[in-house]
């Protein structure tokens, strides 16, 4: 039997109409993936992967153990090299998913009465992370620096006599459940002329935005004033894994502390080799041209069908339609579903009570006359017309 407090817990999720359930793979129109470049169904990037595995003798199902012990292969480091390069950074390290990748920086860096400012909106994975720290933590309104401003002076001031306080300021270029990007230059250079420590997680931001798909803060020349950026391969590039950018440095005391990276198996061969192939063709790869014409497309129709009101600002891949209470948003993505296109509901409590919203994820496979009848449909529901 499950524990009462437990059965209280789900029952209290039902009846807010907030249950989560596992979906099935399906056949509908794809608004819901975070494959944005359509990497994950790439022909030439499997093969690829495939034959320089056997032209290598890599034929290993399993890393065998972690990096630390029998799983550290030539193809990681290799890999990491050429990550590196890629992304104008000193050093990389490879992690298994972002998630294990935000549990192990932030559980293990900022250290006891250092002091962490976080965006309110920042991801699960990182509220996680900072939770296992010994840091102090205040969040800051989304996307706004003069609120972290003025809680950095009252925090600063509060704690003026610790000279070996370290302060590390979070966010994200993308938000995963908004689509929209703070002020990365103002960020960066408040956190430069104060001497904090800026992270930045590129998750929605790699294989959209920059030359070849390397992220917001090389488009913006930010590189040297972050301390880390973490970025995720499981959405633009389409396979699996995460990195954490950063000085060689920082690299070594992760390899060191990091319980997440110590304790955890390596990634298989096979993953590793899709990694790098994916990067391969995100270099020579016109689907990040094509995916930024669609996302035109649909903010354009967006605007002709009187909708703007209803979306969040974005200029990502991901494009948000606030429509407030859980019981409307399931309503609504299920209507959308019978019609033959799968755009998933986000529900309270992964967004805040009366901010539930449809979340579309637009991909360079997109077609035109998909975006129009979805946006046709959505407008029939949510105008009433």
């Amino acid at each position: 039997m499950l524990p009462k407090k437990l059965t209280k817990k789900l029952e209290e999720r039902k009846t807010n109409n907030g249950l989560r359930q596992l979906g099935m793979q399906n056949t509908l129109i794809d608004f819901s993936s975070n494959d944005y470049l359509g990497f994950s169904k790439n022909d030439t990037i499997f093969k690829a992967s495939h034959k320089y595995l056997l032209d290598n003798n890599i034929a290993k199902n399993g890393a065998t153990g972690s990096r630390l012990l029998s799983g550290n292969y030539t193809l990681y480091n290799d890999l990491e090299n050429d990550i590196s390069q890629f992304h104008n950074s000193e050093a990389s390290l490879i992690f298994n998913s972002g998630y294990n990748a935000n549990i192990g920086f932030f559980s293990c860096v900022p250290q006891r009465n250092d002091l962490i400012f976080y965006d309110e909106f920042i991801h699960a994975s990182i509220r996680d992370g900072i939770s296992m720290s010994n840091a102090k933590a205040y969040k800051f309104k989304h996307n706004n620096l003069e609120d972290l401003i003025q809680k950095y002076h009252t925090e600063r001031n509060r704690n003026a006599n610790d000279k070996e306080l370290d302060i590390y300021i979070v966010t994200e270029s993308v938000f995963s459940m908004d689509g929209d990007t703070p002020d990365l230059k103002a960020f960066a250079n408040f956190c430069t002329q104060h001497n904090c420590h800026l992270i930045v997680d590129e998750a929605h931001a790699i294989g959209v935005f920059g030359k070849d798909g390397n992220g917001l803060i090389q488009d913006l020349g930010l590189e040297q004033q972050v301390f880390a950026r973490i970025i995720t391969y499981g959405k633009g590039l389409g396979c699996h894994g995460a990195a954490i950018l950063c000085s060689a440095l920082l690299k070594h005391y992760l390899i060191n502390f990091s319980r997440p990276f110590i304790y955890t198996t390596g990634i298989v061969p096979h993953a590793l080799a899709t990694i790098k192939f994916a990067y391969k063709t995100l270099e020579n790869t016109s689907e990040i041209t094509q995916l930024h014409k669609r996302i035109a497309f649909f903010k354009t129709k967006v605007k002709a069908l009187q909708l703007e009101q209803h979306f969040i600002n974005s200029n990502s891949a991901i494009q948000c339609c606030v429509v407030s209470g859980n019981d409307q948003i399931r309503i609504l993505s299920k209507t959308l579903e019978d019609n033959g296109f799968n755009v998933k509901p986000i529900l309270s409590p992964t967004v805040p009570k009366d901010q539930e919203r449809l979340r579309f994820c637009i991909h360079a496979y997109n077609t035109e006359a998909q975006i129009t009848k979805v946006l046709q449909l959505l407008a029939i529901f949510v105008l009433n017309k």
